[in-house]
């Protein structure tokens, strides 16, 4: 073979390969990667979109589970809707223990207002303020459960059932899609949003300033957009969490119920977000589990 030939073969083993990656790269362009759904350690998830209520994800989504202190969205409501003077000034009683006052920051004698004691259920899901809530409102704490229902079918909370203002009955049960209906409904009161993500606040308690802080790692992440979150944790429910948070310029709900492990219910969430900006990026749709 001559010295041109060689040249000759050497140039089409080029274009052929230049043709070749070009073909290739145009196919992945118009065929994006599959993107598969994260694998979560929640035994339920529901993530909606907020304004179109289109189903991004689901798992075990007709399941209905105690909801430990996310009942305590529904707590602040009610006391919400009752027009009750927040800067009232309410006082700890005895009658507020609910396990115990072992380990409690919040002591009987306590002086509280109306709005701290909302603030601190809802921040740091703080029961004995949930508690304290229930006490002073109208009617009492049966009258409170009884508002707690009510407002639950109005806003079409179907399997929903409230028992107590702290979520620690295990009575307290709902669906994932009752809990988008709830974290929906609770996104309309402003008290509610700042609260419930604001990181933390100082209550006089006795000769002391007692410091609280958000139950909610993720709301002090600058690169989350957090507009409403709630935990909860009792044996019967396991770790759970629901949130309202923008994901790509999206407004999203998120529920996670029955997560095994202290941290996996954030972890989770997180899992969720890189998912949902994957298939924004791809432009596709995940396998398995519903994806948008």
């Amino acid at each position: 073979m001559t010295k041109r030939s060689r040249i000759a073969e050497w140039l089409a083993l080029v274009l052929c390969a230049g043709a070749l990656a070009a073909s290739t790269a145009a196919a992945a362009k118009s065929h994006p990667a599959e993107v598969h759904p994260p694998k979560l350690r929640s035994s339920m998830a529901l993530v909606v979109d907020q304004d179109t209520d289109e189903i991004l994800f689901e798992k075990n989504a007709e399941r209905v589970s105690s909801i430990a202190s996310i009942t305590k969205l529904m707590t602040a409501m009610v006391t919400l809707d009752a027009q009750l003077p927040m800067d009232e000034e309410l006082v700890v009683t005895d009658e507020d223990r609910t396990n115990t006052w072992a380990g409690a920051r919040l002591r009987p004698g306590t002086h509280l207002t109306r709005a701290q004691a909302l603030h601190l259920a809802l921040m740091s899901s703080e029961n004995h303020a949930a508690h304290l809530l229930g006490r002073t409102y109208p009617g009492g704490l049966d009258a409170m459960v009884d508002a707690m229902n009510a407002k639950a079918q109005l806003i079409g909370m179907r399997e929903a059932n409230f028992a107590d203002p702290t979520g620690l009955l295990p009575e307290n049960r709902a669906s994932p899609s009752d809990l988008v209906m709830m974290v929906k409904a609770a996104y309309d009161y402003p008290q509610i949003r700042d609260d419930s993500v604001s990181q933390e606040l100082s209550v006089e308690v006795g000769r002391h300033q007692v410091q609280y802080r958000n139950t909610n790692r993720l709301t002090s992440h600058a690169d989350w957009q957090i507009g409403l979150q709630k935990t909860g944790y009792i044996a019967a429910a396991g770790r759970c969490l629901v949130m309202q948070a923008a994901i790509e310029g999206r407004r999203v709900v998120m529920v996670l119920l029955d997560s095994a492990g202290r941290s996996s219910r954030f972890a989770d969430a997180q899992r969720i977000r890189d998912w949902l900006r994957a298939l924004q990026r791809s432009g596709g749709a995940g396998s398995g589990e519903r994806g948008f």
